[in-house]
């Protein structure tokens, strides 16, 4: 029983993490779909299906009223909350960012680095994460 509270979460992050290839929009099975399993953002929100696995076994194991479940429930609504706000809106900087360097000239554009785009998720990527992690944890618990 005291395995599945670490077990079960990192299945599910790893397991969401891994959808992510077969997610990717793309025509062709290549490197680039393969480079999806260890970045940021994108459908299933890997994040959200780990907090929300983690919250899911403590409430199962431990109960609603278990001073665990209300922290792991917090700890939770701060990784989602930043996985759909604050981290998307770094990405946004860097896709702006990278535009306005674009327009510099070719003999300064070379100075400044290209920043990352894709840091968070969209509000589907962060739900259907959620119902990942839910739905997915419920089915560890009874097959481990």
């Amino acid at each position: 029983m005291s395995y599945q509270l670490w077990l079960i979460p990192l299945i599910s992050m790893f397991v969401a993490q891994a959808l992510k290839v077969v997610f990717f929009k793309s025509t062709t099975w290549d490197w680039n779909r393969l480079k999806r399993i260890n970045q940021y953002g994108g459908m299933p929100s890997s994040h959200s299906a780990m907090v929300t696995s983690l919250v899911t076994v403590l409430a199962y194991h431990q109960g609603f009223d278990s001073a665990a479940f209300a922290i792991a429930l917090v700890f939770a609504l701060i990784t989602v909350r930043d996985a759909s706000g604050f981290r998307l809106a770094i990405g946004k900087q860097g896709e702006i960012i990278n535009k306005l360097i674009k327009e510099l000239p070719d003999d300064q554009e070379y100075k400044f680095p290209v920043l990352g785009e894709k840091f968070g998720h969209k509000t589907t990527e962060v739900i259907v994460g959620i119902i990942f992690g839910f739905f997915f944890t419920l089915f560890l618990i009874n097959f481990l």
